[in-house]
């Protein structure tokens, strides 16, 4: 559409809206693109005053009626014909239109920015509603957490004291509830199933063909990594929906749904929905909320600081001061390795080099669901000159398949300079971290992820108590950041524990600097197998 067009046709809106007619109305009558609409409600400053004059009026009580086209399906899936409201006794309040439009009429991606209580997780699970009633196939909802999934959604209850899942899923058009799994499934043959960001990786194989990421700006960003190839291939959709947690994975996908044509970005604070009273607001400000906590919540602040973060502040001075860029690999020092040992869950691994008074953080690796010799591999790839490799008390513990300690796996597989860190309290551990952050040098490609972690490791938040817990919220965060710990911890002091070391099968050496200086190869036993010593 030419741009004189789309001048005339929003002079004729405006036009009707001046005369009394209804918004969906002028809408329906002018056949406006949808796309052009909503680019004039976030970017045209005349289109905005009168819209919002209209608001003023009460004219944009009823959602919109614009016939949506069909879902394209391919060719080998058939799906059975369905109203096109909403499902089941739902409609979306004027703020929630926009949104729901986008995503009736075909919208692939949609990042939903909404302050808090705004209806982001109902409306997200009514369209599931929709969208599976139309295309036989599976469907989830990500909280960041399993756990927090099935407080939030699975269990949750509504404004009008209705199951989330009973409204929008109702027992008559489901065949099975399955609770441990937090999986419903249809009468028509989709499923629908409440998952976390923190296994996402072994819910792969399950080809999804939609997916609502619910408070993504608190979720694992690899997730998206993980099914961003599923929902290309199938041709499905990805709704975000979260509020702010500073300047993290959230406010980059922000940014990138508004500048990415076919994608769907809008941010909602308190006063464009108008839901929220002043008075609600000022009473959570009197009970105790941080101010940070309500322009993040409420707002919708991206610039807010995350509150409860414990390296956040240091982590800005470091960005201020050019402490994060590219850190080179110096050849002279040593490459110490601290290790998170995940059981069942992540393995995190730093990579460091003291370099004078300076900490330089050249690497982080992590990875789930593979043994330790992955790990080795990964670390003799890298073809670093290691020195000490720093464990946590937990490489003590024995392995069920071969009854060995992680130490002893460890020992067998060549990594060099085994050292277990004293055994500190958590509160301990955290302000070693925060002494050696001042002296830290990042290399911000290498490092991101383990970056963005040690940025969003925070304390959780008790909403009714309003208060912080005592200890770390335990999500996606906390490997990298214990393996952090674990560093500061074991170039604080002395060993606690120099792990002894026996032959072990032949396999290519990894290089070793010592103290005496100079790469050298490690020495050998009288049967000549490589092993590696401890320098102290």
């Amino acid at each position: 559409m030419s741009e004189d067009r789309k001048h005339a046709l929003k002079q004729k809106f405006i036009d009707r809206l001046a005369g009394g007619e209804q918004v969906q109305d002028a809408f329906a009558a002018l056949e406006i693109p949808y796309g052009t609409f909503h680019s004039w409600r976030k970017r045209d400053p005349e289109f905005r005053r009168a819209w919002d004059a209209a608001r003023g009026h009460g004219m944009t009580t009823r959602p919109f009626h614009v016939p949506a086209p069909a879902l394209i399906l391919p060719p080998y899936e058939t799906a059975p014909q369905a109203p096109a409201e909403p499902p089941h006794d739902w409609q979306p309040r004027p703020h929630q239109a926009a949104l729901w439009q986008f995503l009736k009429d075909g919208g692939k991606r949609a990042v939903a920015v909404w302050h808090r209580r705004a209806g982001k997780d109902s409306l997200a699970i009514n369209f599931a509603a929709w969208a599976a009633d139309r295309r036989v196939a599976n469907y989830w909802h990500m909280l960041p957490t399993a756990v927090q999934g099935r407080k939030v959604v699975w269990e949750g209850i509504d404004g009008q004291g209705r199951r989330l899942i009973d409204q929008a899923f109702p027992p008559r058009s489901r065949t099975s509830r399955l609770d441990v799994e937090m999986r419903l499934r249809l009468d028509n043959g989709s499923t629908w199933q409440v998952v976390g960001s923190d296994n996402f990786d072994r819910l792969v194989g399950a080809n999804p063909a939609g997916v609502v990421f619910s408070e993504w700006a608190l979720a694992d960003p690899r997730a998206w990594d993980y099914i961003r190839p599923i929902l290309a291939e199938n041709g499905g959709w990805a709704l975000f929906i979260y509020t702010p947690r500073g300047r993290n994975h959230g406010a980059t996908l922000f940014d990138l749904a508004e500048q990415t044509p076919g994608w769907f970005a809008e941010r909602l604070t308190v006063d464009d929905t108008g839901i929220i009273a002043p008075e609600i607001i000022e009473e959570e400000r009197r009970s105790g909320m941080a101010e940070e906590l309500i322009r993040q919540e409420y707002y919708c602040s991206f610039q807010a600081a995350l509150v409860g973060a414990y390296y956040g502040t240091l982590l800005e001075e470091a960005e201020a001061s050019g402490r994060i860029g590219r850190v080179t690999c110096d050849p002279e020092a040593p490459v110490i390795t601290a290790w998170d040992l995940g059981i069942g869950d992540s393995t995190a691994i730093w990579f460091a080099q003291a370099v004078g008074r300076e900490i330089h953080l050249i690497d982080y690796y992590e990875a789930s669901g593979v043994g330790l010799d992955h790990y080795a591999d990964v670390l003799r790839k890298k073809d670093y000159a290691y020195g000490e490799t720093l464990l946590p008390q937990d490489a003590r513990q024995r392995e069920l398949a071969n009854g060995r300690t992680r130490i002893e796996t460890l020992r067998r597989l060549g990594l060099p300079g085994l050292r277990i860190v004293p055994n500190l309290r958590l509160d301990d551990g955290i302000n070693a971290a925060r002494v050696i952050l001042p002296r830290c040098w990042f290399d911000a490609g290498r490092c991101a992820r383990g970056l963005e972690a040690l940025r969003q490791y925070r304390r959780g938040w008790d909403e009714e108590r309003k208060l912080f817990g005592e200890r770390p919220l335990h999500d996606w965060t906390s490997h990298p950041a214990d393996a952090f710990r674990y560093l500061a911890i074991g170039l604080r002091g002395a060993a606690e524990e120099a792990i002894p070391h026996f032959p072990r099968p032949h396999r290519e050496p990894m290089r070793v600097i010592t103290e005496r200086g100079g790469n050298e190869p490690p020495p050998t036993l009288r049967d000549g197998m490589p092993i590696v010593v401890i320098e102290e």
